[in-house]
């Protein structure tokens, strides 16, 4: 039997949207529609062609969510002979009846402890359950892994902005991680990170970068054990 060696295949970077309105307001926004950039996030989207600069992108798919799109107009703008893929699979996770409602207001209903705890078996009212959204996120990655080798070989690099949760999930994927342990993965807004992919497994190389170690710094409030559904706000 030949023995398993570890071919290169493409490596994703995957780029959390800037910071939302609604990660501002404290809202969960899911697929709610015009969820804009706040002007921080602004900022760091324009920055984004710049972290990126020595990284020779071969594709970049986007989640159709505005604040996704948002987040990487100045790096299309930056990278003109790209053109953009619009992939609903990683799209945010489907909230159903929690969309566009304050998390202050979500933290004391019952499925949130589930959510927090158990979240494999978490279902929204009206919308999906986190093992789905995982599941069709690791789909599109497998998919965009195969045909970006296809078109451009096995030493590809390419490009996916989504949203925290998706991220998450992906990360756990790639390191072989229950979904129930998904939770104790951060990923800041515009953080990058990065999947080396082979024939054997990933490896996991950058995981929530932003370039500077200013969400580390202590708060005057304290972030607390609870980990933030949709992906949170990011350092002050």
């Amino acid at each position: 039997m030949r023995a398993p060696t570890l071919d290169r295949m493409p490596t994703l970077i995957l780029v959390r949207h800037g910071r939302s309105t609604a990660n501002t307001e404290g809202l969960l926004a899911g697929w709610t529609p015009g969820v804009a950039l706040d002007g921080r996030g602004a900022a760091q989207a324009a920055a984004l062609p710049g972290r990126l600069a020595e990284l020779p992108l071969a594709e970049i798919v986007t989640s159709p969510l505005q604040r996704c799109q948002e987040t990487i107009r100045p790096l299309l703008d930056a990278r003109p002979e790209l053109t953009p893929h619009t992939d609903e699979r990683i799209g945010e996770c489907h909230y159903g009846d929690w969309s566009g409602r304050k998390l202050d207001e979500l933290k004391d209903e019952p499925l949130m402890e589930v959510v927090q705890a158990h979240p494999s078996a978490a279902a929204f009212p009206g919308g999906e359950s986190m093992r789905a959204m995982q599941t069709r996120a690791a789909e599109a990655v497998r998919e965009w892994n195969a045909r970006v080798e296809r078109d451009h070989g096995a030493d590809a690099v390419y490009l996916m902005c989504s949203h925290g949760d998706i991220i998450k999930s992906l990360v756990a994927d790639a390191l072989g991680l229950h979904l129930d342990l998904f939770q104790r993965i951060s990923v800041e807004p515009c953080s990058i990170t990065a999947i080396r992919y082979t024939r054997l497994r990933p490896f996991l190389v950058r995981l929530g970068d932003t370039g500077n170690l200013t969400s580390l710094v202590p708060r005057e409030e304290p972030p607390g054990d609870q980990a933030q559904v949709g992906g949170g706000a990011g350092a002050p």
